[in-house]
């Protein structure tokens, strides 16, 4: 038997420490010689960094790629989806066929998105077709629900004008740059609420793609009933599922913590609204995640010492079309109850089962092709 593998995390969560120590590896310090490093977003800038970085060996494995942002921010992701929307066009790939009015018939899957301040006078002239909308703006860099809000008005992000007069803006590259969105006004609810699928996508390479969609997903219930009432915009128990936000809402259950898994959403589906729609969505789902992850594949620093796992959050509306909201690089490890310690535990399991072949030390040159009986409950997206 070789030597055990060594490790480093910079993230002290349960799920990961158990899992390593369960396998008999080796805890050492980011000094030392390790194999396997499961760090944060920010560490991952230093291990790549020109400055302070430095060149891993073949049997050192990290968990995120070095310029993950391309799908993990929320600008950056819906740039390279106009981006290979446009190129499947040049193709004339079927893929990019369009309706009448414009509106692509399979790629249409991110809600209308700009940038502000850059998009400002784009944004005023969509907003303009259809005044009576709702957009939402969040923050470029910031995740769990912070500094997210819904708007109705123009004279709401008038501060993010070009030319306000009021706003430094155009000097101060340093202030906060948003993404404003469409908001799926018409989400499909269960029980009168809101919710949204977190899908764990484990990518060995992007180049030939290799993909995984765990098939223990969750749903995230907003805790208090959905209204597309104007008053309640300001309300973010009605229209964000972040737990970090539902969790300090008065109805918040901390036994199931507003949680379904995919299988009883499917479950439900299957007998509200028959089994074809609900397999032909969840089709659907999997075809818009393996669409995302092919147009950022060309940008993608497709190091070989890498893999990722990642958070899709999806919003389904009431014609059952699935949306693409945003992906995390590192989804929460955190657990709010007792059945997502155990899901992120074998989360963990399983995504370790096929970054680190048996558990022993890793050598990155390998194809990246696991045996089946190792996918756990992965399922294959692309291999």
């Amino acid at each position: 038997m070789a030597g055990k593998v060594k490790w480093v995390t910079d993230i002290e969560k349960s799920v990961l420490i158990n899992n390593f120590e369960k396998r008999g590896w080796i805890q050492v310090s980011e000094n030392e010689d390790w194999n396997f490093y499961w760090m944060s977003v920010q560490t991952i800038r230093n291990v790549f960094s020109v400055e302070t970085g430095y060149r891993l060996s073949d049997d050192q494995i990290v968990n995120h790629f070095p310029n993950h942002y391309e799908l993990t921010r929320k600008d950056l992701m819906v740039k390279n989806i106009k981006r290979y929307r446009k190129e499947l066009e040049k193709e004339g790939s079927p893929l990019a066929e369009k309706d009448e009015n414009g509106k692509y018939l399979y790629l249409d899957f991110v809600p209308v998105t700009f940038m502000l301040p850059a998009d400002y006078n784009l944004f005023v002239e969509e907003f303009r077709k259809n005044p009576s909308s709702t957009w939402i703006m969040k923050p470029c860099g910031k995740a769990q629900g912070k500094g997210i809000f819904l708007i109705n008005k123009l004279s709401q992000i008038k501060k993010w004008s070009r030319d306000s007069k009021t706003s430094t803006f155009v000097s101060q590259s340093s202030k906060e740059a948003y993404v404003i969105s469409l908001y799926i006004n018409n989400p499909l609810l269960i029980g009168g609420k809101k919710f949204d699928l977190r899908l764990y996508v484990l990518v060995s390479t992007y180049r030939p793609l290799r993909c995984y969609m765990y098939k223990l997903g969750f749903c995230r219930f907003c805790t208090v009933k959905y209204t597309p009432s104007t008053s309640e915009l300001d309300n973010m128990f009605v229209h964000l599922t972040n737990v970090a936000i539902q969790k300090h809402g008065d109805d918040y259950n901390h036994i199931h913590g507003g949680k379904w898994t995919v299988s009883n959403l499917r479950l439900y589906l299957e007998s509200t609204r028959g089994k074809e729609v609900t397999s032909k969505l969840f089709d659907e789902i999997h075809w818009i995640i393996v669409q995302s992850l092919k147009a950022v594949a060309p940008v993608m620093n497709n190091d070989k010492h890498c893999f990722e796992c990642y958070g899709y959050d999806i919003i389904i509306d009431d014609k059952l079309k699935p949306w693409l909201i945003e992906v995390n690089a590192s989804p929460s490890l955190t657990s709010s109850t007792a059945n997502d310690r155990i899901l992120k535990y074998n989360l963990i399991n399983d995504t370790l089962n096929i970054a680190v072949p048996n558990g022993e030390i890793p050598d990155c040159k390998w194809n990246k092709s696991p045996p089946k009986e190792a996918l756990g409950n992965y399922e294959v997206l692309v291999s």
